[in-house]
């Protein structure tokens, strides 16, 4: 029978790691839940280790959000395979980057489209006796002649297939080339910056799918696995059967916001004219449009109504909404309005298919609005809220405020389900936020790296509440402590908790702060990635930089500044979510489930997250040295700095600006 050390890839454990393995490997064993909070440093991709020596024969899954993380676990599992070599990897992850196809619109919509395309094309091909797709004459002259930037047919696909005759009729299978090429994957790991060399001329994305299906472990985004109608149609595709499945969840501090983010819907007043719009060139073609057609401008009304409003985000009672767009109206239900939209949304559907439009149509989009603000009726926990987008225009939205319902779901469907990250303190309140109060096992990890390497500082002098924002004498602490901060050697980061708060403190700033060059978060992707590679260059050229951004923004979640790429970070105030009446509704909806701890859970907790994910981009290796301060006196407080993992409330060190001036002396 398996052990761990069967298959754990390194000769020793890190401190405390071995628990952190055999937490883990006896609750896929028994099928259990457990959540791990384990800084930086603990060995947390070895958590693989341990399911593979409890699998018996189980898939295994592994969720991430980013192409650096896939990296993680795939050179974790090199090592692995070293061990076991016969163990088959796949993922499924980042699919704009494997597809080689041009063409507009959502990735997924354009992929599942081609190959619709391609199959009946292909199938009518097949039925006349050309049984390889990818020799058949027409299907050569289609592919020439289409629209690079319009495709109809994918080529790669094409090639990915053959049909086959028998007694059913005629099969489609995967090509001979696609199968040896998902094994050769699997078996070697190819990395994504291999794939499309190793792949060739057939999709990579199919080549991962083939492998998929006999792989042991197969790396997902979490948006395969949080979406529901995504995770069915894909672990249908794959022949994934949850119950015999483990699924292993990392960063797993993101996975509220990730199933919030999927359960809420927007609906602009530019949907709504782009929807009239596309219902107006369909009049005639399928009914219920004249019906529909009529209610957008009572929803209009609506929106304008809300316009005279002082705020500029607060709840709406869906109740009124439902009857003043049914009143007058030609339904009687909103369930009448959903059957007809999804019907019409159909006929959408398949007209822009025809056309190779892939384009989320804005008909869609009102119709998802109506579907979720029926669905979520009488449930707690949504929300529907009107935002102004601008003084003139308005934005309603159906939010998601509790992500524990689909969590519970997925890891009840699963065989085991174990969740890790760095900061998933206190795990006890992940726990009761993603889990409610079922059976989950937890175990939170100390800092393994050495604590001569790190000095802690929090300042008692020194806030962003609101009221202190424009205080002249705390604007100028904020001010000292920067420039005290930026003595020190190596490249450094500044984190705010607001866009609002950087520019007003990045705001006519010198290009260099004693000698080290400035850079600021652009809320321009582009140049940010432009940015963010020079700062991180600048140690190999002998220089240095002070970053300025925003807690939660590009630049403090999911990068690895290693060695001399980051010796130090700040972060000013504490990133709490703007207090207006819809926080204090979510806030509430949080006391009633679990008490007084409710408000910590739902508003503290995610912004002392926010923080520590800045703080933990310094020290990402035993041997890497950093300086950190928390800008913050309401991280002194018993109710703030509970939410701190332990080790760090052990070694911080309360100071104000001259204590902090001193403290630093021998780390410059």
């Amino acid at each position: 029978m398996d052990c761990l050390d069967d298959w754990f890839p390194y000769d020793t454990y890190r401190p405390h790691q071995q628990e952190m393995l055999d937490l883990a490997a006896e609750c896929t064993k028994n099928g259990l839940t457990c959540m791990i909070d384990a800084p930086t440093g603990s060995g947390k991709s070895s958590v693989l280790s341990a399911l593979l020596s409890q699998a018996k024969g189980k898939k295994i899954l592994v969720a991430v959000r980013t192409v650096s993380q896939l990296n993680t676990f795939i050179r974790e599992l090199e090592l692995i395979r070293k061990k076991k070599n016969n163990v088959k990897v796949a993922y499924l992850v980042g699919k704009r980057k494997m597809c080689m196809m041009g063409g507009e619109g959502d990735i997924y919509r354009l992929c599942e489209g081609l190959k619709a395309f391609s199959t009946s094309l292909m199938r009518e091909r097949a039925q006349r006796g050309s049984l390889v797709p990818s020799n058949d004459p027409v299907l050569k002259t289609q592919l020439k002649r289409q629209d690079y930037d319009h495709p109809l047919l994918c080529p790669y696909f094409i090639r990915s297939r053959i049909y086959q005759e028998g007694g059913d009729g005629l099969k489609m299978i995967p090509s001979n080339t696609l199968r040896t090429k998902a094994e050769q994957t699997s078996r070697r790991i190819v990395t994504p910056d291999k794939i499309h060399e190793t792949c060739g001329d057939i999709c990579p994305y199919e080549v991962m799918l083939q492998a998929a299906r006999d792989a042991d472990v197969i790396l997902l985004n979490f948006h395969h696995i949080f979406n529901e109608t995504i995770r069915e149609q894909m672990y249908q595709s794959i022949g994934i059967e949850p119950e015999n499945t483990i699924l292993l969840i990392d960063e797993a501090h993101n996975c509220g916001d990730t199933v919030q983010s999927i359960q809420t819907v927007t609906l602009s007043e530019s949907n709504l004219i782009n929807a009239q719009n596309e219902l107006s060139h369909m009049r005639g073609q399928v009914g219920g449009v004249e019906a529909v057609l009529n209610l957008i401008p009572r929803v209009q009304n609506f929106m304008n109504g809300l316009k005279r409003s002082m705020k500029n985000e607060d709840w709406f009672d869906p109740v009124i909404f439902s009857r003043f767009i049914l009143n007058g109206s030609l339904y009687n239900k909103m369930e009448e309005i959903a059957d007809d939209l999804l019907r019409i949304n159909e006929a959408v559907h398949e007209a822009k298919l025809q056309k190779g439009d892939f384009k989320e149509s804005p008909v869609e989009k009102l119709t998802e609005f109506f579907l979720r603000i029926i669905n979520s009726s009488g449930d707690a926990a949504y929300l529907t809220i009107y935002k102004k987008v601008d003084q003139d225009v308005i934005a309603l939205e159906v939010r998601n405020i509790d992500p524990s319902e689909t969590l519970i779901k997925t890891a009840n469907e699963h065989s085991a389900c174990i969740l890790i990250s760095g900061t998933l303190s206190p795990v006890e309140s992940y726990k009761k936020l993603y889990f409610g109060n079922i059976e989950v096992r937890t175990l939170s990890l100390p800092n393994a790296f050495p604590k001569e390497n790190r000095i802690i500082f929090c300042s008692r002098d020194i806030t962003s509440s609101y009221s202190k924002r424009r205080d002249p004498e705390n604007t100028d602490k904020i001010k000292s402590y920067i420039n005290e901060f930026a003595g020190l050697r190596g490249n450094l980061a500044v984190y705010f908790p607001s866009y609002d708060l950087l520019n007003t403190y990045t705001d006519r700033l010198p290009q260099k702060i004693r000698g080290k060059n400035v850079f600021i978060e652009s809320q321009d992707s582009s140049k940010a990635t432009n940015d963010l590679r020079e700062f991180m260059s600048l140690p190999e050229t002998g220089k240095s930089g002070i970053l300025f951004g925003v807690c939660g923004g590009k630049w403090s979640e999911g990068l690895d500044y290693r060695g001399e790429m980051l010796n130090g970070a700040i972060v000013i105030g504490l990133p709490l979510a703007p207090y207006n009446d819809v926080r204090r509704m979510i806030n509430s909806y949080f006391k009633s489930k679990f008490g007084k701890e409710g408000e910590f859970i739902s508003y503290t907790l995610p912004a002392i997250n926010k923080a520590l994910q800045a703080l933990g981009r310094v020290l990402r290796t035993p041997d890497d040295k950093g300086v950190l301060l928390l800008g913050e006196s309401r991280f002194l407080e018993d109710s703030v700095r509970k939410g701190l993992p332990p080790w760090m409330q052990a070694e911080m060190t309360e100071c104000n600006i001259e204590e902090f001036k001193k403290g630093i002396t021998g780390w410059k």
